[in-house]
């Protein structure tokens, strides 16, 4: 009996999934396949490209695209192309590591705040309150400076002040579950308070952090190339979208390749993962 009802239990939960998947709209699917892309060649990049992406070759420099150089190389004669797809790992991972450290810390102080209620949550809003008091970009330029550029002071320029919005997000989700009367039974059977915010509200408060994260990360990357192009980012010779394209502002008229093709490959990341965002938020509101 116990075989059967594995077997209608897995055929329940695939269904499920499969029903997921076809309310998903068609911009989501294509924004995953997008993602997916630049992940598979950005892993894939040495397969794909012979180039090393950081050697120099003073017999090809500021060559425009052709079959031997689909994209053309820089002032430096380093292939366009290869530096892309190099500069994907750097840039995916910055939207990755970006997102993924404030969100810990923000969903840990919002679900603490907002399960614990009274001074704890008080003194969390006041922070809130005085980190929002200052500009996103600024603070983070700021404490970039103070550091010194690199991608582990951004990640870490990022934790300190991007937290505050999934605090907030989550904080607000916790004090209406915890309202719920399967919290109020936890509490009743007397249930620690770490363990019913664990086990019963954060579970079932992370649909919309998982939403907002993956529109974040579209920001992160487009925050990261910024400070790349202002010289505060990753450092040369290390190939980040940003930084090729500053590179190449100097040499815009005459060699345009240089900052387009890394630009171009910015605002199609972004697109991908602005899809699957939007696609996701839908999703949730229709569970709703």
């Amino acid at each position: 009996m116990s075989t059967v009802e594995n077997i209608e239990s897995e055929r329940i939960e695939s269904t499920a999934q499969r029903s997921i998947i076809l309310r998903l709209p068609v911009s989501t699917i294509f924004g995953g396949v997008i993602v997916l892309i630049w992940l598979v060649s950005a892993l894939a990049a040495p397969l794909i490209s012979e180039y090393d992406p950081i050697a120099i070759d003073f017999l090809k420099i500021l060559q425009p695209p052709s079959t031997s150089n689909l994209f053309g190389t820089d002032e430096l004669g380093r292939d366009i192309f290869t530096r892309v797809l190099y500069a994907a790992r750097i840039d995916i991972w910055m939207g990755v590591a970006g997102v993924f450290a404030p969100m810990i810390i923000g969903v840990f102080l919002g679900l603490v705040a907002g399960y614990m209620g009274g001074v704890v949550d008080k003194i969390l809003m006041r922070i809130v309150d005085i980190t929002l008091a200052f500009p996103f970009f600024v603070l983070v330029l700021v404490i970039v400076a103070m550091l010194g550029p690199g991608l582990a002071n951004f990640i870490i320029a990022l934790a300190c002040v991007a937290w505050v919005a999934y605090a907030r997000l989550i904080r607000a989700e916790v004090q209406i579950i915890k309202k719920s009367e399967y919290i109020q039974a936890a509490q009743t059977l007397g249930f620690s308070p770490i363990y019913i915010m664990f086990r019963h509200v954060l579970p079932n408060a992370l649909s919309p952090i998982i939403v907002y994260a993956v529109t974040d990360a579209v920001l992160v990357i487009l925050l990261g190339a910024s400070l790349g192009f202002l010289g505060l980012g990753v450092q040369p010779p290390t190939p980040e979208w940003g930084v090729m394209i500053a590179n190449g502002q100097t040499y815009i008229s005459s060699a345009w390749w240089i900052s387009f093709f890394p630009g171009v490959a910015t605002v199609i990341l972004g697109l991908g993962l602005t899809l699957i965002g939007n696609g996701l938020s839908k999703l949730r509101l229709g569970s709703d």
